[in-house]
């Protein structure tokens, strides 16, 4: 049966508009020092669609200070590519057990974190539907003509939607779901250098906890927090320790770790899915080229990081195609012309340049491994 949720006006002038509404085989052993050497003339590449972007914002290399040892060089090569010279951060991860294939913009993707902005509202799906505020009837009055579902909702990452959620739920449940979640504490288990974002202490004095839940409010989060969100996602359930094996060696024997199995409905996971392949479909991250055989899931995020002096663009995705799955992260930092369409963008284009190189071929298939608790997981790529 269909419930009805009448959002209230408090929140409507504030959060009625935003930006994004408008806007295998195992590969051959290689030397190392040549795969480096190879990695640093791609980073000095520069494409027509960089020379553009680089019209609205400073150019930058992204890669300067990357330790690219035991990334997987396709992967790498299209995260590269993409990004440009644009400031910003790409992790890409597999989410079967957690390993790191590669992070460009290292510094950057492992500093304090970042609002997340509408990412969170991924954070707001599970714990609603955890705790039973909505279900896949549920829609919620936004004005005396429109209305919204979870499907809807996030592909047109609407605010009102989410607000009213976090309102229902109340700043306790909100916070326990992103700790469950793995907000506020270290994504990796080997990177020294990684700072585990933020979690809000209270409500915003503005806005309360549906600015929270909307806008990402109070929540500091890093590329890699989010990947391991996504994955967990992605793989209906498992929240991996990230890892990122730095040495033939280290691949080798890699064993997956899971930080926990999180305990969520039946229909939660499947929903939100929904609505992440809908945004690709039709919503705010269309502009990653939707393609019906080999989908897309996503969420994008666009907002301004006052404590950074900074606009956002954040795209957390996956793909769907058996054992070649994908966790793929992009955030841009810059001026305005930064959002999560941009952001989308640059993952489709990512998508794009391996699938043309068939990295999600059948043929391309990888051998496995026993990982931890009897979960197997995929080798080295």
């Amino acid at each position: 049966m269909k419930r009805s949720i009448l959002v209230p006006l408090l929140l409507g002038g504030i959060l009625a508009n935003t930006a994004e509404a408008v806007t295998s085989a195992r590969k051959p052993r290689r030397v190392w020092s040549l795969r480096q050497a190879s990695l640093r003339k791609l980073s000095l590449r520069k494409s027509s669609v960089h020379k553009s972007r680089a019209r609205w914002a400073p150019a930058v290399d992204p890669t300067l200070g990357d330790n690219v040892d035991g990334d997987d060089l396709m992967i790498r090569r299209a995260a590269v590519e993409a990004l440009g010279s644009v400031k910003g951060s790409v992790v890409v991860v597999d989410p079967s057990n957690g390993r790191i294939l590669t992070i460009v913009n290292q510094k950057l993707a492992l500093q304090s974190g970042f609002t997340p902005c509408s990412t969170i509202k991924l954070v707001t799906s599970v714990a609603a539907l955890s705790e039973h505020i909505i279900d896949a009837d549920t829609s919620v009055a936004i004005t005396r003509r429109s209305r919204f579902n979870l499907t809807t909702a996030l592909a047109k990452s609407n605010n009102q939607y989410f607000a009213r959620l976090g309102q229902t739920l109340g700043f306790e449940r909100v916070t326990h779901y992103a700790q469950l979640l793995g907000l506020g504490e270290r994504a990796s288990v080997d990177l020294p250098d990684e700072q585990p974002g933020t979690i809000a202490a209270a409500p915003p004095k503005i806005g309360g906890v549906g600015m929270m839940t909307s806008f990402g409010e109070g929540f500091t989060v890093t590329p890699l927090q989010l990947a391991a969100l996504v994955s967990a996602i992605a793989n209906n359930g498992t929240l991996y320790y990230l890892q990122y094996p730095r040495s033939e060696a280290e691949i080798e024997q890699f064993t997956p770790r899971i930080k926990r199995t999180l305990d969520l409905t039946e229909s939660g996971i499947p929903e939100i899915k929904v609505g992440m392949r809908a945004a690709v479909d039709f919503g705010t991250a269309r502009r990653i080229g939707f393609d019906p055989e080999d989908p897309i899931f996503g969420k994008t995020g666009t907002c301004t990081d006052y404590r950074a002096s900074s606009h956002m663009g954040w795209f957390g995705s996956f793909n769907e195609v058996g054992r070649h799955q994908l966790v793929v992260v992009v955030m841009l930092t810059g001026d305005h012309h930064v959002n999560g369409p941009v952001a989308a963008g640059m993952a489709g284009a990512i998508y794009r340049n391996l699938a043309e190189q068939s990295y999600f071929a059948a043929d391309m298939r990888r051998p496995f491994l026993p990982g931890a608790n009897g979960v197997e997981s995929s080798s080295a790529r």
